[in-house]
């Protein structure tokens, strides 16, 4: 059972309180300066870019997820004595095939569904396809975008997850919060204050189907895949003026946003055939149990898992 695997090291509940306290800390602040600042925030965010350039901003806003993570490896290996592996998934080994199959699935979603609209309303997109910068940015989105996602990965549907289940014994709390707790982290994008709050359904909907494909598949690979193909693939092909991830991607959206059908749509149709597909390729069963079920009791484990 994956959120079992956190008994492996040494147990000690205080020790999971640190590191979402210290994040959400930070996010909470965060969303305190944005709102402090207003506007400003945009005027900001458009200074940096012109002095700077997309790539070099894009990077340095990617480059913190990459300490982050590290703090959160380190942490789990040397206070916890808990190994990476165990905080992944409950098999030998990570099953790269399955952060692969998910990936090249949703990456090939984004792409088909962005061409569709680009030739069914032209006037959605610009394009932007500039060589040089469009290739600096691809070297810098594949070091650092799968880090990034990673970070977000490993902190709500690995450490938060088991710590949670750990602490309540069930399994559907921890669901349920580790989503809504990754809906308030995108609260303060620039993206919330231009649509309306209404895209936060989105974020905690998103964060809820990433916590399902975790729990019945016993691991993260599905979710690392798909995460890493939604940022990775949207942020080289199309972007908009309005949102925290300003690239030189191919397309630039320059429609209006609107809290249209478009929002729920991913969350009423796209996760549930994603669902659907994974379940059946890889054969989840016992639902019910996997999603809802009691996490047992056990004496902390106080070996340390290599």
């Amino acid at each position: 059972m994956y959120i079992t695997q956190g008994r492996q090291g040494r147990l000690g509940m205080w020790k999971y309180l640190p590191i979402p306290i210290l994040f959400i800390g930070l996010m909470g602040i965060n969303y305190l300066v944005v709102k402090m600042l207003g506007n400003d925030v945009t005027a900001i965010m458009e200074q940096q870019i012109s002095s700077k350039g997309k790539n070099r901003f894009f990077a340095e806003n990617m480059i913190f997820f990459v300490v982050l993570l590290g703090g959160l490896f380190f942490w789990v290996r040397y206070v916890h004595q808990q190994s990476i592996l165990s905080l992944t998934t409950i098999r030998k080994k990570v099953d790269w095939n399955r952060v692969f199959f998910v990936f090249f699935l949703m990456a090939s979603f984004i792409i088909v569904s962005t061409l569709i609209v680009y030739y069914t309303s032209p006037e959605t997109y610009q394009v932007n396809f500039k060589p040089m910068p469009f290739l600096i940015l691809t070297l810098i989105a594949i070091v650092l975008v799968p880090i990034q996602t990673s970070f977000e990965e490993y902190l709500f549907r690995g450490y938060m997850m088991q710590g949670l289940g750990l602490a309540v014994k069930n399994k559907w709390a921890p669901l349920i919060l580790t989503s809504v707790l990754f809906g308030i982290m995108h609260s303060a994008n620039p993206e919330v204050e231009k649509i309306g709050p209404i895209l936060m359904v989105y974020y905690i909907g998103t964060g809820l189907f990433l916590g399902i494909i975790t729990l019945m598949d016993e691991g993260l690979e599905l979710a690392l895949g798909f995460h890493a193909a939604n940022n990775l693939i949207t942020v080289l092909l199309v972007t908009a003026d309005w949102t925290a991830l300003q690239t030189e991607s191919i397309f630039i959206d320059v429609s209006d946003p609107s809290a249209g059908f478009e929002i729920l749509m991913p969350i009423l149709i796209v996760f549930p055939i994603f669902i659907y597909i994974l379940s059946k390729k890889y054969k989840w069963s016992n639902w019910k149990d996997k999603l809802f079920g009691k996490v047992p009791s056990a004496v902390p484990e106080k070996e340390v898992t290599e």
